[in-house]
Parts: structure tokens; C-alpha cells; sequence
């Protein structure tokens, strides 16, 4: 009688073999994923999200990446002297600042992110929300307590032309969007706006008819009734969250109204997860258990990771 050897790598193979409903469901779909949080500055976190958007890529998905950069340009603005200052949760924007935003992403935070994911490949191309008119902005005004408040270079994202980003996804590319967007006002001499990256990922997954919009953040996701329980809601519906929005963290504002702009314009379902986690985008498309709050349209009654 024969004994079959035992195999180390057994595990390994199980693994791939329990993904295989998910790789199968996802093949073919776009993912947009807003890059944001800890995973933007920590080493270890960058060099793991690169691999998870590269292991998509190979799974034969189409993923997307969209990215700010806050810290970056905080850094960068202190370095030069200028002030960094908020209101109503939005970076006031002067035109000196914007020319600062605008080198701090597309010169620093996109070429480091093309950069990790190239290492695997000739996959990454950069661009921003200029190139090719892919995003078109009109000048956003704050509210504060009722109040109309000018923030400067600031803008609201009035159309998304995804030709471009269509074309390099056919092409097998990785698109990395920074966030500025194209004024509308031909006779506007500054030309371009600082944009919310979680606002600009959404409008671009709609735009794209992507099957899943995901939110990387520094929080396991949104929480049942946050500060008193750290329970996380792991899926709700459209309605339920926009009667949750009032209550929100000033900070998830901008990602929850962007799932739910997302699900309510064709995006099959928008994802906040935990970006401080390695591989969190793995654990959250290819496992049963997900990591963070997903939400659906609200026609959806049943769930699916």
C-alpha cells in the first residue's frame, strides 16, 4: 500500500480553490478604488496595495485607482511657509496652494504609486482628471452653518469623460487617477480645481458602469453607533445610509455620500474598508467573511461579497 506524500503547499492551493467563486464572479468587471489613509504613507501598506491592485489586474479584473493626498500636500505646504487651512472639512484652496496640490499628486504621490506597480509589470499609467477632459469641475463653495463660504480652488465635479481611462483598461493597463479636474469655465485662467478623491473615484465608477467602487480608509468601516459601540455595519442598503448621513463623522461624510452616489448610478456595490490592514482589497472581494461595510442599491435584498 502507497502513502501520499503530504505537501506543504497543500494549503496554498485551498486557498486559490475557495476564491474561485469570486474570481469567477469578478472577471471581467471594473473596480475603482479610492487610495486614501494610512495605506498612502506607510511603506509596508503602499507596497501591499500595489500587489493587491496587480494581483486584480491578473485575476482578470479592470481595476482603477483614484488617489489624494492630504498628508503630502500638508507636508509640502509647511515646507514653503504656506498655512493649511480647513473649512467645513475642505482644504482652503488659494491659487499658490492648488499649484502645490497639483505637483504633490501628480508628481509625487501618482509616479511613487505607477511606480510600485510597475515593478510587476509595464501595467500603471498616470494621469489626472485634466488629461483628456476626464474630469470637468465648477467652483465649490463650503456651508457653514448655512453660509456660503469661498474656499478657492476647490471644485464640484459637473461631468467625467472616461474615454481615456475606457481605452487603457481595454488596452490591459492599470489607470492611477490624481484628483484634479478641468475647469468649466473656458475663461477661467487658473484652468483646474482641487477635487475630493472619494467624490471623484465615485463619479468615475458611475461613469464607468463599474461593478464595485472601494473606499480605502483608516477605520474598520462605518460603525453601528460610533462612539458608544465600535460594531461595524457590514451591509446596508442606499436608503439606510442616506438617513445615517446627518449623524456621520465629519470625516466619512465625503466616502459614505460617495457609495451612495455610486450604488444609486449603476455601480453594483461601494465598499468602505479598512486600508490599514495588509491586503485588505484581497480580503474583502475573494472571502466570505469581507472586512469592512459594503453597501448596496436598494432593490438588493440578498448578499454577496
Amino acid at each position: 500500500m502507497t502513502t501520499t506524500r503530504k505537501h506543504t503547499a497543500l494549503p496554498k492551493a485551498r486557498t486559490l480553490i475557495e476564491a474561485l467563486p469570486w474570481l469567477t464572479r469578478h472577471h471581467g468587471k471594473t473596480v475603482v478604488i479610492k487610495f486614501g489613509g494610512n495605506a498612502m504613507v506607510d511603506e509596508e501598506l503602499k507596497r501591499a496595495f500595489a500587489q493587491d491592485v496587480v494581483f486584480l489586474r491578473h485575476a482578470g479584473l479592470r481595476p482603477v485607482v483614484v488617489h489624494g493626498g492630504g498628508p503630502q500636500i500638508s507636508a509640502h505646504l509647511d515646507l514653503l511657509g504656506l498655512p493649511s487651512e480647513f473649512k467645513g472639512g475642505l482644504r482652503v484652496t488659494t491659487p499658490e496652494a492648488m499649484n502645490v496640490v497639483r505637483m504633490v499628486l501628480a508628481g509625487q504621490v501618482q509616479r511613487e504609486l505607477v511606480g510600485l506597480l510597475n515593478e510587476h509589470g509595464p501595467l500603471a499609467v498616470g494621469m489626472t482628471g485634466e488629461d483628456a477632459h476626464l474630469m470637468t469641475a465648477t467652483k465649490h463653495y463650503a456651508d457653514i452653518d448655512g453660509e456660503r463660504v469661498d474656499i478657492g480652488r476647490v471644485g464640484e465635479i459637473t461631468d467625467i469623460d472616461p474615454g481615456a481611462v475606457q481605452a487603457l483598461l481595454d488596452d490591459g493597463r492599470i489607470p492611477v487617477i490624481s484628483s484634479i479636474a478641468r475647469s468649466s469655465d473656458d475663461g477661467d485662467e487658473s484652468g483646474v480645481f482641487n477635487v475630493n478623491a472619494d467624490t471623484a473615484a465615485a463619479a468615475l465608477a458611475a461613469a464607468l458602469g463599474a461593478e464595485t467602487l472601494m473606499v480605502l480608509t483608516d477605520v474598520e468601516g462605518l460603525y453601528e453607533d460610533w462612539p458608544h459601540s465600535d460594531e461595524v455595519i457590514s451591509r446596508l442598503t442606499a436608503g439606510q445610509l442616506e438617513k445615517l448621513l446627518p449623524d456621520l463623522a465629519s470625516g466619512m461624510v465625503p466616502k459614505m455620500q460617495g457609495c451612495l452616489y455610486a450604488v444609486r448610478n449603476g455601480v453594483h456595490t461601494a465598499r468602505v474598508i479598512d486600508g490599514r490592514v495588509q491586503h485588505s482589497i484581497l480580503l474583502e472581494i475573494f472571502t466570505d467573511e469581507g472586512i469592512g461595510t459594503m453597501v448596496v442599491p436598494d432593490a438588493e435584498t440578498e448578499g454577496e461579497s
